[in-house]
């Protein structure tokens, strides 16, 4: 019989290793951005332009990131990667110019690959199969702290220490807590890797509910839908603060942001306990609704606060689900077998879109108007949330053929 415990350790120690990821090499870079630019005698536009290119060259190495993950084992990948995450950290601190600096960011975005959900979500699935899509949703909601958590602690960081200094904080995060944690994994990954390899049979996997045939146009259907949801949350998360603050909500946007990530939590806290039942392309088709409608609320009633927290909290239970469906749908309609090398496809085609989307929303935000730069974010949301409904239909035999 198949064991259908959830690897407890893992779950926990990625966690904390997501929370730190995503904390260091994402979520503070917004609060960190207007120091950078100072700093190179900038403009905020131009650091954003340079985070683009760095999440244009990460997702063009990723797919065969997702392979190497397939090939050495994603435990092996991400404690690599801890330490390459902290050399390029500390790499950007003591960029002298600003060529280094478009050098060292698009180094720590390559790393970022190697640390983050794309790798998390492959080590579960290569740990046990059978319950990967359960542990992917224990490891969303611990992870979905990461803003909360990152957001309040860099500005605080900020008052005291440089932009530099902070990054080499972080570079010792990811080298006294992450990189331990992802080795420990190493040798769970490595038995059941072996296991597998010698056909034990107490190692299951998961088959894939999509029709063989109708595999490839799915692929293609699902790539796009995750592009385009991956490019609105892109340019939100990055610019939440500061698009707060055009709206006419600046002396209250650090609230309003603070409770993007406790929404994130509550929404895959809710998914645990009452979402059993309901499968991943209907996840999908709830996440990509409240999306859009968060964008609406927010585009209507700013910059009245409540309309604003509202907002916060539905783009937040939208944001925490598409955490999870990033990692459960895939498995769900295509199956284990080759996990991770599709994670490092659907990652490539979603940090290639969503690479435009720092430096178009600063663009956007400082040359038009706010509510039409909201209005072409609902259009967007809404043609991605769209495709999930084709897919749905694609469970049905030759729907794509």
């Amino acid at each position: 019989m198949t064991d259908q415990r959830l690897p407890v350790y893992a779950i926990l120690s990625l966690g904390l290793t997501q929370i730190i990821g995503y904390g260091t090499l994402y979520y503070s870079f917004s609060v960190l951005a207007p120091s950078i630019a100072d700093s190179y005698q900038a403009t905020t536009e131009w650091v954003y332009g340079i985070l683009s290119i760095a999440l244009l060259a990460g997702g063009v190495l990723a797919p065969w990131l997702g392979k190497l993950i397939d090939r050495l084992g994603a435990a092996q990948i991400m404690t690599v990667g801890s330490a390459f995450a902290a050399l390029a950290l500390i790499l950007c601190a003591v960029s002298l110019n600003s060529l280094a600096f478009i050098v060292t960011l698009t180094i720590v975005e390559i790393a970022a690959n190697l640390v983050q959900y794309g790798a998390a979500f492959a080590l579960l699935v290569q740990i046990k199969p059978v319950v990967a899509q359960r542990s992917i949703v224990y490891l969303t909601l611990i992870a979905g702290f990461a803003s909360t958590i990152f957001w309040p602690l860099t500005s605080l960081l900020l008052q005291w220490l440089t932009w530099q200094q902070i990054y080499l904080v972080f570079a010792g995060l990811h080298l006294v807590i992450c990189l331990p944690l992802h080795y420990s994994l190493t040798r769970t990954s490595k038995t059941t890797h072996d296991q597998r390899k010698n056909d034990d049979k107490e190692i299951a996997s998961v088959a894939g509910a999509l029709p063989q045939a109708s595999r490839r146009m799915g692929f293609t259907v699902l790539l796009a839908a995750f592009s385009l949801q991956a490019l609105i949350s892109s340019a939100i998360l990055i610019h939440m603060i500061p698009l707060l603050s055009v709206l006419g909500l600046a002396k209250s946007a650090a609230f309003i942001g603070a409770v993007f990530g406790p929404s994130q939590v509550a929404s895959r806290l809710i998914n645990m306990m009452a979402g059993k039942t309901l499968s991943p392309v209907n996840l999908a088709i709830i996440a990509a609704s409240f999306i859009a409608l968060s964008v609406m609320i927010l585009m209507i009633g700013a910059p009245y606060i409540p309309a604003a927290i509202l907002f916060a909290c539905l783009f937040g239970f939208g944001n925490g689900l598409f955490s999870i469906i990033s990692g459960s749908l895939p498995l769900f309609l295509f199956g284990s077998t080759g996990y991770g090398a599709m994670q490092g496809k659907l990652m490539s085609a979603r940090l290639v879109l969503s690479a435009i989307a720092p430096f178009a929303m600063a663009f956007a935000l400082k040359n038009t108007s706010a509510y039409i730069t909201l209005a072409i974010i609902v259009v967007i949301s809404m043609a991605g949330g769209s495709l999930y409904f084709i897919i749905k239909q694609g469970l049905q035999p030759k729907v794509f053929n």
